[in-house]
């Protein structure tokens, strides 16, 4: 099948900035990575943008504001500067580019009521870049009663095939630890499937922000300087949406940092760490065993985090670098390959991994 090259724009629920991703690719088990480059975003920036999540979510549903319009013009923006430095930094002609998979910003995300949002104004990159453009990933998906998330695990799925069976031939499963976790699993007998396992970084993000002012716990520092509450971290796990069956998804402020009123920055760090990692294990016990865990996201950076996953995990846990992936770009890589897969008409979430009654296409273009 031919391949293509393509350009994936992903900027997540942390909020840290835009991965850029350049690959070559056929949409299917083809994937040629190029280059990455990582755009941070500027505190002001960021502070706006938290601004225009908590606007979306005093919402009932997506609808115009000026705060949020203005967000999402300055988003399409960055993100159009972001190709342009891609495009430079990596002399790769604008005509060689078939298409660019624009993610944009998830600013609420509610599939209980049918509806997601992300930002990002895909005509408007278009004309900027002067390069088609995928956009809007997730709508059709919800419409048709999916949960609209995760959508990098047919990524994963391709990608994984290259790496044949873990030691002890179990499943394997890819950890996507952004602000939000998510887990896709690969069984030995081919099986497979995805879902939002909890909280990723962004309680703990959000917890070392407002008690250090720094924005995140660079080498889990603050965590492992602190002692793990038991009872508070009952309580944070002690929430029926543990209990729910897969495929499931949530919004990164689903849960937030008020049970830890009171610990000093290190023990809420350190509750909040080991808070994350129980949610890994919690999710382990919806699906088949395991024999290996690789982990993606920034979360793979945190020694404190992954050594707390693979001892409630009790599964040998490792960062998609073991395996040659860069831990970084996996998320933009898949919004280039889903990019094509829109260009071509190809589902890009299935019901193991959203729900969604069968294989579904999905995305528009610019």
């Amino acid at each position: 099948m031919t391949t293509r090259i393509a350009i994936g724009l992903m900027s997540g629920t942390s909020m840290d900035g835009i991965d850029a991703a350049l690959i070559e690719t056929d949409g299917e088990g083809v994937v040629n990575p190029a280059a990455f480059m990582f755009f941070p975003y500027e505190p002001d920036y960021r502070q706006r943008l938290r601004g225009a999540m908590a606007r979306a979510l005093e919402m009932h549903a997506p609808a115009r504001d000026p705060l949020i319009d203005a967000v999402e013009q300055e988003s399409t923006g960055l993100h159009a500067m972001a190709v342009h430095r891609l495009l430079a930094a990596t002399h790769t002609r604008r005509d060689d580019v078939a298409v660019i998979g624009f993610h944009g910003q998830t600013i609420a995300h509610r599939p209980d009521r049918k509806w997601t949002w992300q930002i990002g104004d895909g005509a408007t990159l278009k004309a900027a870049t002067r390069i088609p453009v995928a956009y809007d990933f997730r709508s059709a998906d919800v419409a048709a009663g999916g949960q609209g998330a995760p959508l990098a695990p047919g990524y994963h799925r391709a990608r994984s095939a290259e790496l044949g069976r873990p030691p002890n031939n179990g499943g394997l499963g890819v950890l996507n630890l952004g602000g939000v976790g998510n887990l896709t699993w690969l069984a030995a007998d081919g099986n497979w499937g995805s879902f939002d396992t909890g909280p990723g970084n962004a309680l703990i993000d959000d917890w070392v922000r407002t008690h250090t002012g720094r924005s995140y716990d660079e080498d889990g520092k603050f965590a492992a300087g602190g002692m793990v509450h038991d009872n508070v971290l009952m309580t944070l796990a002690d929430n029926p949406w543990f209990d729910a069956a897969p495929p499931k998804s949530l919004d990164r402020n689903a849960w937030d940092i008020a049970a830890l009123r009171g610990l000093s920055a290190g023990d809420g760090a350190a509750t909040l760490t080991a808070f994350t990692a129980e949610t890994v294990r919690l999710a382990l016990t919806h699906i088949p065993p395991i024999g290996r865990l690789l982990v993606t996201g920034g979360g793979r950076l945190n020694p404190v985090l992954m050594a707390q996953i693979a001892r409630r995990c009790g599964v040998p846990t490792e960062p998609v670098e073991a395996v040659g992936w860069n831990g970084d770009a996996l998320e933009a890589e898949a919004f280039a390959w889903l990019a094509v897969r829109v260009l071509d008409g190809k589902p890009l979430s299935w019901p193991e991994t959203t729900g969604v009654p069968q294989p579904l296409a999905g995305g528009r273009v610019a």
